[in-house]
């Protein structure tokens, strides 16, 4: 029932993940991550670079910017922050997770970390326009919990909760701004 709780606990845990806009061929990207498998609640999902607030980061901007750079090799300081989108609580892992937007002037030489991402697919904005990979799913989450839910397939994979939610807002904003 906490999954639907209206209220974020007190003793939950802080994040920033960075949706990073790139040109490319005269076109904008983003890159999302496949995590890679793991004993833990986001084994082999696909997810933004990003990661847990540690208490050096003055705030969570710095978090996303530091862990993209850990994570996927970018230029933290090349990097504009155009601003955030929704904060999103995510009960499995009692994560806060603030989605920072940011933009790099040049198509970044990506390297990812073995450890942490498994995949780097790079996502093209007009990508998530496209209403042929709004698609519906179950998962089995373990513990015998079988979740349907709907998901964005991307280059083959399925984007669902947190992440498909950050990208949901981010496709009614920027349709927002085309009426």
């Amino acid at each position: 029932m906490r999954r639907f709780s209206p209220k974020t606990p007190e003793n939950h845990r802080k994040s920033g993940v960075l949706l990073l806009f790139y040109p490319q061929m005269g076109k904008s990207f983003f890159p999302l991550i496949k995590r890679p498998v793991y004993p833990g609640v986001h084994s082999g999902q696909v997810a933004l670079p990003g990661g847990k607030f540690e208490p050096g980061d003055p705030d969570v901007i710095f978090t996303a910017l530091r862990e993209a750079e850990e994570e996927i090799g970018i230029d933290a300081g090349k990097v504009e922050v155009l601003g955030r989108l929704s904060d999103l609580y995510i009960p499995t892992s009692n994560f806060l997770v603030s989605p920072v937007v940011g933009f790099i002037e040049e198509s970044p030489r990506f390297v990812p970390e073995e450890k942490e991402v498994s995949r780097i697919i790079t996502t093209g904005v007009q990508t998530i326009f496209q209403q042929e990979i709004i698609k519906r799913t179950h998962l089995e989450l373990g513990g015998g919990v079988r979740l349907e839910t709907p998901y964005f397939d991307i280059d083959g994979e399925i984007v669902w909760g947190a992440t498909a939610m950050i990208l949901s807002e981010l496709r009614d904003l920027l349709e927002e701004k085309k009426g």
